[in-house]
């Protein structure tokens, strides 16, 4: 089985890098100014043209209003558009229209009931992206490091095309793949030195483990 690997929240030329040369099939940039992962556009333009061909760009923003999203499509143009935010299925219809671009919605989950919210979404959104909700008090949305309970996703109808998030690393993503049968997983933090800051060597750490991962189950 094939994983796409999402690896979001780049800032640098090397981690891009790092995140294309491991296998990366999508990265991912976070247009958020509240959190340490936040990037401007034109540098994020310029860090994506690595890509071409090689990943989808993923521009990632919340609850973001025309002007923003006009900004950030002109000066990165991305391949995706992931939602992160409290946006309506009618807001990611005109955000699709807007751009003609493919949407990823996220959605926050800590318990199966949470995941009752996809069906409004469902014939809008390209895939989903399932996230832990975020701590008590914490201003981001994602990147915060927690995992939720991975066995909620089994009652989950197989159709449903989404991407794991929330916690994870190299220490977990074994466990994550084995309770999941995740087709795609998206890691943030659990590749960083300290937040924001990418680390080449986790980056490289964590594609390693996958693949480890990946044979032990194919044995």
């Amino acid at each position: 089985m094939s994983l796409d690997i999402k690896i979001c929240g780049l800032k640098t030329d090397d981690t891009v890098a790092a995140a294309l040369d491991g296998g990366a099939s999508h990265i991912g940039f976070i247009f958020f100014p509240k959190s340490p992962r936040n990037i401007d556009p034109v540098t994020a333009g310029r860090l994506r043209q690595a890509a071409k061909g090689r990943a989808t760009a993923v521009a990632v923003t919340v609850n973001a209003d025309d002007a923003t999203l006009d900004e950030i499509v002109a000066a990165m143009q991305p391949d995706m558009l992931q939602l992160h935010g409290d946006e309506s299925p009618a807001r990611v219809t005109q955000i699709k229209q807007r751009y003609g671009l493919p949407v990823m919605k996220a959605i926050s989950v800590r318990e199966r009931r949470d995941l009752d919210a996809i069906a409004a979404y469902i014939g809008i959104a390209d895939r989903f992206l399932f996230d832990a909700k975020p701590p008590k008090g914490s201003d981001l949305p994602g990147g915060n490091g927690v995992a939720f309970d991975w066995t909620i996703l089994s009652s989950l109808d197989a159709s449903v095309d989404y991407m794991l998030s929330g916690g994870l690393n190299a220490g977990n993503i074994a466990e994550a793949l084995e309770a999941t049968n995740a087709r795609a997983i998206d890691i943030s933090s659990g590749v960083e030195s300290a937040p924001g800051v990418k680390d080449v060597s986790l980056i490289r750490d964590f594609f390693r483990t996958v693949r480890a991962a990946k044979s032990a189950d194919a044995a």
